[in-house]
């Protein structure tokens, strides 16, 4: 395998080019390359502390041998991964690109929508070794809506400054369990237990914990149960599901929070704001079967898949 090094890739150790550039290589196997001087730089054996300059070239000659050895070793098949669904994308620009994440589709991993977005882009961008396009901010398996990537290095600094400073708004719609009969802003102190994968609310500020603020709306109610709107102004991991909870309406369905139903929840990150844009994700087809179907089709029309 033959690389070439463009302008992101300027400065930075061998070790993390490679791994940026051939994400789907074990991190053991790039390091025994490099150990072994298999991997080389304008034609010498590189190291993994070496410094890359823009345009220099990187030769694996054995690097397909290596992998297949490697799977063998660890006794697994080298198999292509399939990606089922069809990426429907809302956004493109300012070296972002938004797209619309169906429930249970994870976001990372393997056949991921992360999977699904580098395919897409991966004759539309510039050459580059050390830049891959990745999601700028987290939304849960089961939920759905809009999500970011990066598409370009500038984009990803754009947007990550933006939601530093806080100028990137997020509003979801969710069903919850419970009458809520007016608007809330519920603020709390969230603590994360990444042993039972679940977040807690903590009754005093301390150093574990991290404030999560997020305004409610009742849109509609029907059958005890109502669909809300929720803006969020910080981004905790679970933070509407475990406040939602908290306050006294789980969202319907989610078991792990106390909600009632099969396990299956409602959660959309419905719209995404920032600078002039405003990005909406249509909702699933088969939230209108169920519930709410005027509230639903009245306010937020459902695409039909082209």
């Amino acid at each position: 395998m033959e690389l070439t090094t463009g302008d992101n890739d300027k400065g930075r150790r061998l070790d993390r080019i490679l791994r940026k550039a051939l994400p789907d290589h074990p991190l053991p196997l790039i390091h025994r390359l490099l150990r072994q001087g298999r991997v080389l730089i304008d034609g010498k054996p590189g190291k993994a502390q070496d410094r890359i300059d823009s345009g220099v070239k990187i030769l694996i000659p054995s690097l397909k041998d290596a992998l297949k050895e490697d799977l063998r070793h660890r006794g697994k098949k080298d198999t292509e991964k399939e990606l089922k669904i069809k990426l429907e994308i809302l956004w493109e620009g300012l070296g972002l690109i938004a797209v619309n994440k169906p429930a249970g589709l994870a976001v990372h991993g393997p056949e991921s929508l992360d999977d699904m977005v580098n395919s897409y882009l991966l004759d539309k961008l510039p050459a580059s070794l050390s830049f891959k396009p990745g999601p700028l901010h987290r939304l849960d398996k089961p939920s759905s809506g809009v999500v970011v990537f990066s598409a370009s290095l500038e984009g990803a600094r754009l947007f990550t400054s933006l939601m530093r400073e806080h100028k990137v708004q997020k509003t979801y719609l969710a069903i919850v369990n419970g009458k809520l009969e007016k608007e809330a802003l519920w603020q709390d102190e969230l603590v994360r237990d990444e042993d039972r994968k679940k977040t807690f609310i903590s009754q005093a500020q301390s150093n574990k914990s991290k404030t999560a603020i997020t305004k409610v709306k009742p849109l509609a109610m029907e059958n005890n149960r109502t669909l809300i709107q929720a803006e969020i102004e910080t981004g905790r991991t679970h933070q509407i599901r475990a406040q939602a909870a908290f306050h006294g309406y789980p969202l319907a369905g989610d078991v792990k929070y106390g909600g009632k139903g099969n396990g299956n929840f409602f959660l959309h990150a419905w719209k995404l704001e920032f600078l002039e844009h405003s990005i909406e994700a249509p909702l699933p087809l088969n939230m209108k079967a169920n519930c709410f179907a005027d509230c639903f089709n009245q306010r937020f029309p459902v695409r039909k898949p082209s």
